[in-house]
């Protein structure tokens, strides 16, 4: 098993192995080791007939082996990236539950297992699964897909940045842009892109911009730059919620969907904003004032708009209605990692949940959707 940096550092000391598996969700290290893993098989050169790309939820396993056995009079050094690796895996007889399957079946792991003890030169591999987290729910699954892949010795793991690491990112990629930040400035902004490694690239990168060369970034600088749809329009998908204004709250859903909002960050920004409205609501805080005076204390980074949002989640829900509205996240946050259903519909289902009448009726609001 490698991490991200010691498969880059593989790159610069040895030979290249003819097949990698990757594993794990996390986007921005897997793509700084695509772009290394090129660069040192391919250079710098043309790719358009040397990078082959395969989609396994079309393509099966045999058929990415063939590829790779085959010769190309025009691209002498290949890459062939193979995704969703997982859909390889056999699907469970009938009347099996999940998990019991023979992941070692089937002829198109035999087919790898005879190109792993004789691939053909020049050509490199990587089988790429990307769904799986390696913890919780999925742990079983991410096990699954390394049984199934036992045979290859070149596994790269990219787990989610833990808020450490993401911070230390920050840090990091500031530094190099020659950004001026505090430390409570970098902990907003983990918080505002949910320690998403690749958002926080592209947020210094807007940063940059914004405040120049040796310049000072302050927290509403953060607050201003980060999009609308993260700030203002989850908020009113709060509010709408605490006052079960189903109709609404879906509106302000299709607005998120719209300008194109990842929906399990959108979720994150709502565990964030419910989880501090329930601490808030414990300790008997109200007004922003007390609110931001009480999470800058514990350390948190916290400015006078995010307070009076969260003085205003404390006002429209009870702490039972917050500490139902976390399970909901909770299970939302599951039920998105699944193919299907797509994300806007499990939001869809987590709004419903939220916005009905707990005396059985209709929901609060205006008329309801559907």
């Amino acid at each position: 098993m490698m991490t991200a940096d010691q498969f880059v550092r593989s790159l610069e000391k040895g030979p290249v192995s003819p097949v990698y598996l990757f594993l794990g969700p996390e986007s921005y290290a897997r793509e700084a080791c695509r772009s290394a893993l090129l660069k040192r098989v391919l250079g710098d050169g043309e790719r358009e007939e040397s990078f082959i790309r395969h989609d396994m939820e079309e393509v099966p396993l045999a058929a990415v082996v063939d590829d790779a056995r085959s010769l190309s009079l025009f691209a002498p050094k290949r890459v062939i990236w193979a995704s969703r690796a997982e859909a390889a895996l056999p699907r469970g007889r009938r009347g099996s539950s999940e998990g019991e399957e023979d992941d070692k079946g089937g002829g198109d792991s035999g087919a790898l297992e005879t190109y792993l003890g004789d691939p053909t030169p020049d050509v490199v591999v990587v089988l790429d699964s990307s769904r799986y987290e390696f913890d919780g729910e999925d742990k079983s699954k991410q096990d699954r897909v390394k049984k199934f892949y036992s045979g290859i010795r070149a596994v790269v793991e990219f787990p989610r940045f833990r808020e450490a690491d993401a911070a230390r990112l920050a840090r990091e990629l500031a530094r190099a842009r020659k950004l001026e930040i505090g430390s409570a400035e970098l902990d907003l902004l983990v918080e505002a892109t949910g320690s998403s490694a690749a958002a926080i690239a592209t947020e210094i990168e807007k940063l940059a911009l914004y405040a120049g060369a040796g310049g000072r970034v302050t927290a509403e600088d953060i607050a201003q730059m980060v999009p609308q749809a993260r700030a203002t329009t989850i908020f009113a998908l709060v509010a709408a919620l605490g006052r079960k204004d189903r109709t609404q709250a879906l509106e302000i859903l299709d607005t998120l969907v719209r300008e194109g909002e990842y929906l399990p960050l959108a979720l994150q920004f709502l565990a964030a904003q419910f989880r501090q409205a329930l601490v808030a609501g414990e300790a008997g805080l109200s007004g922003g004032r007390q609110i931001m005076g009480y999470f800058q204390r514990m350390g948190v980074a916290m400015w006078p708009s995010r307070a009076e949002q969260i003085a205003q989640t404390v006002t429209a829900f009870r702490k039972d209605d917050l500490r139902s509205a976390l399970r909901r996240i909770s299970e939302t946050d599951v039920a998105l990692r699944d193919i299907r259903p797509d994300d806007r519909t499990v939001m869809e289902e987590f709004v419903l949940g939220l916005t009905a009448d707990r005396s059985g009726g209709r929901p609060a609001g205006r008329a309801a959707r559907g």
